[in-house]
Parts: C-alpha cells; structure tokens; sequence
C-alpha cells in the first residue's frame, strides 16, 4: 500500500505520494503550512481516481476537463505527468520516464495509491 509522506524543507513542507515498494510516484509543490500541505493531499486524494488522463503526446490530443492528468514530454524528451484539481492547479507532478508507457503507469499507481494512503511524517 502506498502511503503519503510530508516533509519539512527549507522553504516550508511538502509531499511525496510512494507506492507499496517505496519508489516516489507523485510529489507535491512546497506549500508555506502544514495546513495547506494536508489540504493538497486531500485534494489529491479525492481528484485522482476519477481524473481523465489529457496525453498531450499525442498529436491532436483532446482537451480534457478537470481534474485530470497532463502527460508530456519534457525538454530532455522524457515522460511526466501531472495532476490538476477541479480549479486547474497543478497538485502533484512525477519524475521523468523513458518510456510514455511508465509514465501510464506511474499514473495508474497514483489512482490506486492516493485514496486510502495514510499520511507519514518523515523525521528531520
């Protein structure tokens, strides 16, 4: 099972959403409180099962409406994704991929992961 992990940083707090094998699937924005943080887990909980999946990698792709994935492909050419809530923002963002179809799957990982994962505090 997947779980929620916050973190302090040097600017304020942030998330990382792991999968049951502990590999990072989804990371959060640095927010300025806890309380914002906590608000952008919850918000990722309740939009990514049922977020439609934009693939902005394919030519002629079809707007989708929120929330919903934006997979891409960066700069360098690799893979991501990220999720936006109901009023557009960006929630949760992935690492880069090789390949779309691992980007597919971090996708599928966050829908099955997000719901129910509990929420960890990573020591300092």
């Amino acid at each position: 099972m997947g779980k929620f992990v916050v973190k302090q940083t040097a600017t304020g707090v942030k998330f990382d959403l792991k999968a049951g094998n502990g590999e990072v699937i989804a990371t959060s924005e640095v927010y300025a409180s806890e309380a914002s943080c906590k608000t952008g887990i919850e918000s990722v909980r309740k939009c990514a099962p049922t977020a439609n999946l934009e693939d902005q990698t394919e030519s002629g792709f079809e707007a989708q409406t929120h929330p919903k994935f934006e997979l891409y492909q960066d700069k360098k050419g690799e893979f991501r994704f990220r999720l936006k809530a109901r009023n557009g923002e960006i929630i949760a963002v992935s690492e880069g991929y090789a390949a779309r179809a691992g980007c597919k799957n971090g996708i599928e990982s966050v829908r099955k992961n997000a719901p129910d994962a509990p929420v960890v505090y990573e020591e300092a």
